[in-house]
């Protein structure tokens, strides 16, 4: 049962965990820590030493940071920080570059002495700078989330410092609150006024990204290749207007997405498909927003237990989101969504994430696949059934199963894909 305070703490999850972002969020975490670093010293840092967890050293390797001129990782990422970011902007630290900036970072890369490290550290998602300038000596703590700074300081002063656990909810709402039954009856009776803008930003911000991703030439251009090669209708379109979106934002794309459980993909995953069915079936924007709080929430309550970074692809559980969203749509019951859950969840689970490259746009296309054969079956009487794999009796428990699978059993799984790409991270 949906209680108030149950619905306040959706209203927060919502609003903490769709926010706008240029670029992929590891390059930008790095970049806003970068840009932190230098305001605490008061000048750029003649040296920097950056002691990072393998995921943000997997995240960051492939992917260009955008309004560097095409600049691509870790080096990159914190030049940019440091010559051009406003820290105050958080995940669009680097979205008001100046064009004559652009030679700046790369010569900063460059010229500046930037050792990095695989910090031993059980976080998937830990971030520690320390920068030299003028003889003053700085340090910025990132942990969990990518913007949650927990300690600073300056010359050994604690400038700031927050209590801090090894889990990925640290800092956040707690979403042990989140079920698919809930979750319906929050899309079906939530008051929008407050959450419209920020679903209408959603809507803006990730479909103009898709926009550009099948205009001009991005990545792989896994998007455009949908389009012209697979059978047209809504099932490709919505497949391939996901897909493009993550070309354009890979590959360095200025545009901002509003992200979702820490990433741009699963942003743009959750929500471009849902848009497309939504003008497809011609419904109103009420009804869209509504389709848009089921797969936000669906995909929040699947990352709830896999946490934000792992060997398990985030983009799955956004399709599995988008999945359910589109059977919002069409349907609407809890059967309905709860068997399309199910269902997409035993198709694709066990994606491996081995970084965020031209190839995420890739996976993305499978994933709302996923979600779109699991709502498929359905609708043609079949599915699969507790004791089928990892799933089991209750969607909620399956999804559970999910969380299992990542946080535990591919724990593994993940340092060998670390160990692949980067031999110190064994």
């Amino acid at each position: 049962m949906l209680t108030r305070e149950k619905e306040l703490a959706y209203r927060a999850i919502l609003k903490e965990e769709l926010v706008p972002a240029t670029g992929c969020t590891e390059p930008i975490a790095l970049a806003y820590g970068a840009a932190r670093l230098r305001d605490i010293l008061g000048a750029r840092p003649e040296g920097m030493r950056a002691e990072l967890s393998g995921n943000i050293i997997k995240n960051v390797k492939s992917v260009v940071v955008p309004n560097t001129g095409g600049l691509k990782g870790i080096r990159a990422a914190m030049a940019a920080g440091v010559v051009a970011g406003d820290a105050g902007r958080v995940l669009q630290v680097i979205a008001s570059v100046r064009p004559q900036q652009q030679g700046e970072i790369a010569e900063y890369a460059q010229d500046t002495p930037i050792e990095v490290a695989c910090a031993d550290t059980p976080r998937m998602l830990d971030i520690c700078f320390t920068g030299w300038a003028g003889g003053h000596k700085a340090l910025v703590h990132i942990a969990n989330s990518h913007s949650n700074i927990v300690r600073e300081e300056r010359d050994g002063e604690v400038l700031l410092e927050k209590p801090v656990t090894d889990s990925a909810e640290d800092s956040l709402t707690d979403k042990s609150v989140l079920n698919v039954a809930d979750i319906l009856e929050f899309a079906n009776t939530a008051e929008l006024g407050e959450m419209a803008p920020l679903l209408d930003k959603q809507i803006d911000c990730n479909t103009a990204i898709a926009e550009e991703g099948l205009k001009n030439s991005w990545g792989a251009n896994i998007g455009s290749v949908l389009l012209a090669d697979y059978p047209e209708g809504i099932k490709t379109e919505a497949k391939a207007w996901a897909a493009a979106g993550s070309d354009a934002r890979m590959s360095g794309c200025e545009m901002p997405v509003v992200i979702l459980s820490g990433s741009g993909n699963q942003g743009i995953t959750a929500s471009v498909p849902v848009v497309r069915y939504a003008k497809h079936l011609g419904v109103d924007r009420e009804k869209l927003h509504r389709a848009l709080l089921v797969s936000d929430l669906v995909t929040i309550h699947q990352k709830s237990g896999i946490g934000r970074l792992s060997a398990y692809c985030g983009a799955v559980s956004a399709g599995v989101g988008a999945g359910a969203g589109i059977a919002y749509l069409l349907d609407g019951s809890y059967r309905c969504i709860a068997h399309t859950i199910v269902n997409a969840v035993a198709i694709i689970s066990g994606t491996i994430c081995d970084g965020a490259k031209p190839s995420c746009a890739a996976k993305i296309a499978a994933s709302v696949d996923a979600g779109l054969l699991g709502y498929s079956m359905y609708k043609n009487h079949q599915e699969f059934k507790g004791g089928d794999g990892i799933v089991t009796k209750g969607v909620d428990n399956t999804i559970a199963n999910v969380g299992i699978l990542a946080q535990q059993g591919m724990r593994q799984t993940d340092q060998t894909i670390l160990a692949i790409m980067e031999g110190r991270c064994n």
